[in-house]
């Protein structure tokens, strides 16, 4: 569950980030929130089923819920939010003209 809330946060976290980097991608505040919040998750869920067990043995008796885990889901859930901001936000906005 604090991996999940973690890749929420970080998605967030990139989605406002991905509309402030790239003008043409911008959706308004609450739209890159939201835009970047699904992206985090599924960049997250990406980024976990790369590092696999390697990441749970990384933390030993923690069982995959350590901090690497918790910092590893946050990063990827804020690159992965914005580059899905950056995506949806240029693909609202062409059609926008």
């Amino acid at each position: 569950m604090e991996q999940l809330i973690a890749q929420l946060i970080g998605g967030a976290a990139g989605g406002a980030g991905g509309g402030k980097v790239l003008q043409g991608s911008n959706m308004g505040g609450l739209g890159n929130l939201i835009a970047g919040a699904v992206g985090g998750v599924g960049g997250g869920q990406i980024l976990g089923g790369l590092m696999g067990a390697g990441g749970a043995a990384a933390d030993g008796a923690l069982g995959g819920g350590g901090i690497g885990a918790l910092a590893g889901s946050l990063v990827g859930g804020g690159i992965g939010g914005m580059i899905v901001q950056m995506v949806v936000g240029m693909i609202l906005n062409k059609m926008k003209g």
